[in-house]
């Protein structure tokens, strides 16, 4: 089936990739209402909220939760009975599609989005459960509407965050897939048309077509993306595929599990792994590779999936008398003499495989184990916080702050604001944010004046160095600076020529208008004038004047009067138009993380600070280093900000609650730094583009916060 990052080639977006560009969701975030992106005209993403009729019912819009095979997915409810829903919404636009081919596409979806069981009894062979095929009758999109699979993540998905799995999970894959495509290839199955089929072929097997669920350490999968209603929207400019046939099918899986085996997809050049090349194989389980070999047709391929997962089940366990198969047939030897050699051979591997594992437990087991110490001795979450005060409390911030942006970012299906607005209804506790403006911008005291008069319970800020003995102050989570220059998929872009860093007296340099030009840096950098933006957040600006400018009066002088400040969004759509129009841009800017880190417009660029070594706190999920400009920022979901990392990242500043020391005055403050640092709350602000206070275990992102172990 071909690649979705090859579709929609008509419109001119700077990546070459529409669906998977991130600009349609940001037009959609900026300007309501918006239905085009603003870059190229694709179609934007659904606002929240958005409404979707069919004739089951009206299913209306959460968020946005990213691409999927051809379409792209939101989180919703069936507003009947508020039951959650996945809408997966595909694309038929018009630069791609002619009248009659659009026409064409919604009838053939209609009939055909979705399959059950022609006996009408619940389906049991874990197929995502469709609900209905919905096509826009006057627009150019179609939805198609499945019960919301909690928890799920692609199998993609979970290599990323996982790595490979063992031989004996990669057999319950086996065996769980094989099962559900036994069901599929021999049950009679009924379509929304009500045509009635013998049998069908999935056709779009992959590691982002199965959904895996982990409950209680037991693994579940799920096929979904069925290729009869995929291909439906491959645009008439992509050749179309074959027909599916059944025995693809088993192909397909055999490829997923040496996937899933090995860990990975390509090898270190960036080349997809041949299965059938030796080296990539694990040492392990010979008689699982075996079998994945006749899977992948390389050897005696299956003739069914029943007939693969019978072999399946009889396969001897890993390791199983493997040694024994193993023993050549020989003439009569002293029986005696041999049975003291197998037992002496028996003894000398458990000693040295014994001695190779103690070695290796005692080397990881602790290490792993006190990364996350501290993450396990927080509280669990914001029910189990001891005495929160009920009432109602008010609390502030910067209005134009970091803490006003993210409490509007949606997390578990719900606005940051809403969850910590009544974090433990049941003692019936309400906090209120009511944001104020500081009138100074190089004075930003207003949001403690308030606290420190009365007028205010609490505050939140990262401006901590003008509060009196009176207060407290607590860090509940870190924020910070990136710095970001042009990136694109050219060799010749900005970023590449800085190799990926600056340094802070370069930074200084440029923000005070002494550097004008990229060669004043080096001569081999592009002969660009630099354009320096800077936010519009005045907490982001004085902690830049705080930390690169030192708060050097004349320095701030001169970035007050050289430097153009513009909202973060807006610089990264003017490097994206300039990009677009085929000019090499010289434009650098800077910003909080919850506005810079999920784009790939922008490359943050590592930080240098004097002799140290240049410090990138973005890591790669996969193979846990900092990223490289080689890398595919667009794929939001390969990358984490390492909490270690940012530990010594020169731009990284704490953000605090800070709250009264009189005991007379209710301690809504200091309870309320308590919700934050639970591990509900930590994982909550992570997910909205803060980073923890603790290294957080790399399976949180796929649970909700509040049901983090």
């Amino acid at each position: 089936m071909p690649s979705s990052e090859y579709f929609y080639q008509e419109y001119p977006c700077s990546y070459n990739a529409p669906l998977n560009c991130d600009r349609p969701f940001q037009t959609a975030q900026e300007i309501k209402g918006a239905r085009f992106c603003l870059e190229c005209g694709f179609p934007a993403t659904l606002p929240q909220e958005a409404e979707i009729k069919g004739n089951w019912g009206t299913y209306q819009v959460n968020n946005f939760l990213g691409v999927r095979g051809n379409g792209r997915l939101y989180a919703g409810i069936q507003v009947k009975d508020q039951q959650p829903v996945i809408i997966k919404e595909y694309l038929l636009p018009s630069r791609c599609f002619n009248e009659k081919e659009t026409l064409e596409r919604k009838e053939t979806f209609k009939r055909v989005g979705g399959v059950s069981l022609a006996d009408s009894r619940t389906p049991n062979f874990r197929l995502v459960n469709t609900w209905e095929a919905i096509a826009d009758e006057k627009g150019e999109r179609c939805y198609l509407i499945t019960k919301g699979t909690e928890a799920s993540q692609t199998l993609g998905q979970y290599l990323i965050q996982h790595g490979s799995m063992t031989a004996p999970q990669v057999r319950e894959v086996l065996n769980q897939a094989l099962q559900t495509l036994e069901f599929l290839h021999s049950q009679k199955l009924r379509f929304p048309s009500n045509q009635v089929q013998q049998g069908l072929a999935h056709g779009n097997l992959s590691l982002d077509s199965i959904l895996i669920q982990v409950e209680n350490n037991q693994q579940y999968i799920y096929f979904d993306d069925l290729a009869i209603w995929e291909n439906v929207f491959i645009p008439p400019s992509i050749p179309q595929p074959a027909p599916s046939k059944r025995e693809q099918d088993l192909e397909a899986l055999g490829l997923v599990a040496f996937y899933l085996w090995v860990g990975r997809t390509t090898d270190y050049s960036h080349q997809p792994l041949d299965p059938r090349e030796n080296e990539h194989w694990p040492n392990t389980d010979h008689d699982l590779k075996k079998f994945i070999y006749r899977l992948l047709r390389l050897e005696n391929p299956f003739s069914s999936a029943e007939a693969a997962r019978q072999d399946l089940l009889q396969l001897p366990q890993e390791n199983q008398a493997s040694s024994l198969r193993q023993l050549p047939d020989s003439e009569e030897k002293d029986k005696g003499l041999r049975t003291k050699l197998i037992w002496l051979g028996i003894l000398a591997f458990l000693f040295l495989g014994g001695g190779i594992l103690f070695y290796l437990w005692q080397r990881h087991q602790p290490e792993d184990n006190s990364r996350f110490i501290t993450w396990f001795g927080l509280v669990r979450n914001f029910s189990e916080v001891n005495n929160v005060p009920s009432g109602k409390f008010t609390y502030t911030g910067e209005k134009n702050g970091t803490w006003s942006f993210i409490l509007k970012q949606q997390v578990d299906n719900n606005s940051l604001e809403e969850l910590l607005t009544t974090p433990k209804p049941e003692v019936k506790a309400e906090f209120t944010y009511e944001p104020v403006s500081s009138l100074d911008i190089d004075n930003l005291t207003q949001p403690i004046e308030e606290v420190t008069i009365g007028k205010k319970d609490f505050a939140i800020t990262s401006l901590v160095d003008k509060i009196t003995d009176k207060l407290e102050q607590k860090a509940v989570v870190d924020d910070g600076l990136l710095v970001y220059v042009a990136f694109n998929k050219k060799d010749s872009n900005l970023a590449n020529a800085l190799r990926g860093q600056i340094t802070l007296e370069q930074l200084r340099q440029i923000y005070t208008g002494k550097i004008t030009n990229w060669q004043q840096i080096n001569s081999n950098l592009p002969n660009l004038d630099v354009k320096a933006f800077a936010p519009t957040e005045p907490e982001a600006i004085q902690k830049f004047q705080e930390i690169v400018l030192k708060n050097d009066t004349q320095d701030k002088a001169l970035f007050a009067a050289k430097v153009e400040k513009l909202d973060t969004t807006k610089t990264q759509n003017q490097i994206r138009t300039e990009i677009l129009e085929g000019r090499n841009t010289g434009i650098i800017g800077f910003g909080i993380i919850g506005k810079t880190w999920a784009q790939c417009t922008g490359y943050p660029l590592a930080i240098v600070d004097g002799n140290k070594p240049a410090s990138q706190p973005l890591f790669q999920r996969r193979e846990r280093r900092p990223i490289n400009t080689s890398d595919d920022l667009c794929q939001h979901d390969n990358y984490f900000f390492d909490v270690n990392a940012f530990q010594s990242y020169p731009l990284r500043y704490p953000i605090f609650v800070v709250y009264p020391k009189d005991k007379s005055r209710q301690s809504s403050g200091s309870t309320f730094a308590e919700i934050l640092t639970t591990r509900q709350g930590q994982c909550l602000l992570s997910k909205v583009g803060l980073i923890p206070l603790q290294p957080i275990p790399d399976d949180i992102n796929s649970y909700a916060c509040k049901s983090v172990p």
